[in-house]
């Protein structure tokens, strides 16, 4: 029978959390560093700032207007972007993890951020979400839609406004509102 601990290789829990932040902390650092590059600015800053919502708003315009049932799925992803938004801001202001670039000073800020703290990133968890309801009205979307969410959620790692970790956080609840909010249509 496993010792709960010997499910760590370091001993603690303590330990186990440590390492996975220094490892956070270490990827981030690395991938920030890319913004040396002019187009790796411009190709990650464009993507956050079209993640802000204009990409989304952009695209349940369209669904209303192209769509067959667009409304459906636009009321789909507008009551899911106010659960994802309540949820966020609830958990930032839980956790006060502050941005990477405000703790690491190797970590150069490539874009301003919405708002002080980092966990989770509100870009990866509405992408993540209004991908996946989106994607299931229409499956076509899903060549479109899942590389710009894996951009937006990269480019907050990239321009030093989160931590990996704060990325795949978000991701998990934007899928987890999205997959919830199916039982309740």
């Amino acid at each position: 029978m496993l010792r709960p601990n010997a499910l760590f290789a370091r001993g603690t829990l303590g330990d186990v959390v440590a390492h996975v932040r220094g490892v956070d902390a270490r990827l981030c650092i690395r991938l920030n560093r890319s913004l040396r590059r002019r187009w790796v600015l411009r190709l990650f800053r464009a993507a956050s700032q079209l993640g802000d919502g204009l990409f989304w708003y952009a695209l349940m315009l369209a669904l209303l207007l192209l769509a067959r049932d667009g409304a459906a799925a636009v009321l789909h992803m507008t009551c899911v972007g106010v659960v994802c938004t309540a949820s966020y801001k609830l958990l930032k202001q839980s956790t006060l993890r502050l941005r990477p670039y405000r703790v690491h000073g190797e970590v150069a800020p490539g874009a301003a951020p919405l708002d002080t703290y980092s966990f989770p990133s509100g870009h990866t968890l509405h992408a993540v979400a209004f991908t996946l309801v989106a994607v299931a009205y229409y499956p076509l979307l899903l060549a479109l839609l899942l590389p710009f969410t894996l951009l937006v959620a990269a480019s907050r790692v990239v321009l030093g406004l989160h931590y990996p970790t704060d990325v795949l956080a978000g991701a998990a609840i934007g899928a987890a509102i999205a997959g919830a909010s199916f039982f309740l249509v």
